[in-house]
C-alpha cells in the first residue's frame, strides 16, 4: 500500500515546479515590460538634441531647456560696441531729383540767413517706381496672291506664341520656387505690383516654360558636382502625388544641386553622387556605405546626438555617453584653433591620436557592457566605420559636420510645409531645378531673376543658356 506521505511530497514538488515556472515567466514578462517602458520613455524624450528630429518638433519642455538662460536684461537690437551698418549713398548721377533745403533764419537769434553750405548733409530717400507691363503688339497681315491664296505673316524669330514673354516666365518661376508663393498667390502679386492680369492656368504654363529653360544648366551643374573633390550630401522627405518620396541635395563650394527620388537607398545615393570620387560628408545613413570610410566623414553634429542619447539611457550607458561627449568637446576646441590658424594641422593630428584611442576604447566597452541594446548596437556600428569619424583630421578640405548640406535643405523644408509637396513628376522636376538655381546662384552672389530671364530668352531663341558653374569653370570649359 502506497504511503500517503509520498503522494503528498510528489504533489508538493509538482506545485513547487509550477510556482517556479510561473515565477520565471513573471520575471521574463517583467523584464520585457521594463524594456518596453524604457523604449517608450526614450521615444517620448527624443528631441533635436538626441535624435535627427528637427528643432521645430521639440515640445515646450525641450524648448525651455534649450533656452534656460532666460532674459539677460539687455535691450533688443545692437549692443554697445557693435559695428554700425549704414547704407552707402547713391552716386549723384543716379539720383532722380535733388531738393535743396536751406534754413531761412538762425534758430538761436532768428536773424536772416543767406549763402551756401559747401558740404551739405546728404539725405537720400528711396521710392519704388510705378511699374506697368510692356505690351508689344504684332500685327500679322494676311495678303492674297493673284492665284487667290491668302498668306498670313509669321511671328518674328524669338517671339512667343503665348501671351507672356521670357521675363514673365522667369518671374513666375522665381516667385514659385524661390519666394515660395502658391499658384493662386502669383497672379495676385503680379496684378498688385505690375498691373499684369494672369489666369491660374497661365501660371502653370509659365512654370513649365521656366522649368524647361533651366533643364540644361541644371544637368551641367549635376555633372560638376559629381566630379567635385569635396561634397556634402543629405536628404529629407517630400511628397509627390500624395506619395512619400525623398529630396536629395549635394553641396560643393560653389554649386548645390537637388534631385527628388522615390527611394532613400544606396542606388538613390549613387544617382545623386555619381561614381565614388573625392571626399564626402554625410550622416551615418547606410545608403552612403558604398563610399570608402577613408574618404567619407561622419557628421559630428549627428554623432553628438547619438552620444547624448546614449548618456540618457542611464547605467553604464550614461558614463560611456558622458565620456564620449567630453572627448567631443576637447576635439572641437582644437579644431576651432586649426580653423583660426592658432594650431597647426600637424600638431592637431598628433593631439588627436590619444583621443581617437579613447573613443575606440569607449565604443568597445559599450559593445561589451551594453550588448543587445541600442547603445551596444550604436557602438558596434561606429566601430565598423571607425575611420569615417576622423577623415577631417587627415584630409584637408572636408569639415567635421554636415551642416552645409543641412542648411541647404532648410529652404526646401519650409517650401514643403507650405505647398505639401508636388502633384506630378513635372512639378518635381521644376522644384528640384529651381532649388538648384536658387542655392547655386546665392552661393556665387548672382541674381536669380536675371539668370532665369536670360535662360528663358535663350530657350525661346534656341541659343546657349547661361551656365550655373562658377566663372573659372566656364573659362576652363571654353578652353
Amino acid at each position: 500500500m502506497a504511503d500517503p506521505r509520498d503522494e503528498l511530497i510528489t504533489e508538493l514538488r509538482r506545485e513547487l515546479a509550477q510556482v517556479r515556472a510561473e515565477r520565471a515567466a513573471a520575471r521574463a514578462e517583467n523584464a520585457e515590460l521594463k524594456r518596453e517602458i524604457a523604449e517608450l520613455k526614450e521615444a517620448l524624450g527624443k528631441s533635436s538634441n538626441n535624435s535627427s528630429k528637427p528643432p521645430s518638433s521639440d515640445g515646450l519642455q525641450a524648448r525651455a531647456k534649450r533656452n534656460k538662460k532666460g532674459p539677460t536684461g539687455r535691450k533688443p537690437g545692437g549692443q554697445p560696441g557693435h559695428e554700425r551698418s549704414t547704407r552707402p549713398l547713391v552716386p549723384i548721377e543716379k539720383v532722380a531729383n535733388i531738393v535743396t533745403c536751406k534754413p531761412a533764419r538762425c534758430e538761436k537769434c532768428t536773424a536772416h540767413l543767406a549763402g551756401d553750405d559747401l558740404a551739405p548733409l546728404r539725405h537720400q530717400v528711396f521710392e519704388l517706381p510705378k511699374v506697368e507691363p510692356i505690351v508689344n503688339e504684332y500685327r500679322l497681315h494676311a495678303l492674297t496672291c493673284g492665284c487667290g491664296h491668302a498668306t498670313r505673316a509669321a511671328l518674328p524669330e524669338g517671339v512667343p506664341t503665348r501671351a507672356f514673354g521670357p521675363s514673365v516666365d522667369a518671374a513666375v518661376g522665381v516667385l514659385l520656387g524661390v519666394y515660395r508663393m502658391s499658384r493662386r498667390m502669383v497672379p495676385r502679386f503680379l496684378e498688385d505690383f505690375f498691373g499684369l492680369s494672369m489666369a491660374d492656368g497661365s501660371v502653370v504654363k509659365c512654370q513649365q516654360a521656366a522649368s524647361g529653360a533651366i533643364a540644361g544648366p541644371v544637368e551641367e551643374a549635376h555633372d560638376h558636382v559629381r566630379a567635385a573633390g569635396v561634397k556634402y550630401c543629405d536628404e529629407t522627405g517630400w511628397r509627390e502625388a500624395r506619395q512619400r518620396v525623398f529630396l536629395w541635395t549635394v553641396v560643393t563650394a560653389a554649386v548645390t544641386v537637388f534631385v527628388i527620388q522615390a527611394r532613400r537607398t544606396a542606388d538613390a545615393a549613387k544617382t545623386a553622387l555619381g561614381k565614388v570620387h573625392g571626399l564626402l560628408g554625410t550622416d551615418r545613413h547606410g545608403a552612403y556605405n558604398a563610399w570608402p570610410d577613408l574618404a567619407r566623414q561622419f557628421c559630428w553634429s549627428h554623432l553628438t546626438r547619438d552620444f547624448v542619447a546614449i548618456s540618457e539611457r542611464g547605467g553604464e550607458s550614461y558614463r560611456i555617453g558622458q565620456d564620449l561627449l567630453a572627448v567631443k568637446e576637447q576635439m572641437f576646441v582644437w579644431w576651432h584653433r586649426v580653423r583660426d590658424g592658432t594650431l597647426s594641422r600637424s600638431s592637431f593630428r598628433r593631439y588627436m591620436l590619444p583621443l581617437q584611442n579613447r573613443v575606440r576604447a569607449l565604443l568597445e566597452e559599450g559593445t561589451r557592457t551594453c550588448a543587445n541594446t541600442k547603445t551596444g548596437r550604436t557602438c558596434q556600428k561606429l566601430i565598423d566605420h571607425f575611420d569615417a569619424m576622423w577623415t577631417f583630421v587627415y584630409r584637408e578640405g572636408i569639415e567635421p559636420t554636415n551642416n552645409t548640406a543641412e542648411r541647404a535643405l532648410r529652404h526646401a523644408v519650409i517650401l514643403r510645409k507650405l505647398c505639401f509637396g508636388t502633384h506630378s513628376i513635372h512639378g518635381s522636376r521644376f522644384i528640384e531645378r529651381m532649388l538648384t538655381c536658387h542655392a547655386t546662384l546665392h552661393q556665387q552672389g548672382r541674381n536669380v531673376l536675371s539668370f532665369m530671364t536670360d535662360a528663358c530668352q535663350a530657350a525661346l531663341r534656341g541659343t546657349t543658356p547661361p551656365s550655373l558653374l562658377p566663372a573659372t569653370d566656364d573659362v576652363a570649359k571654353a578652353a
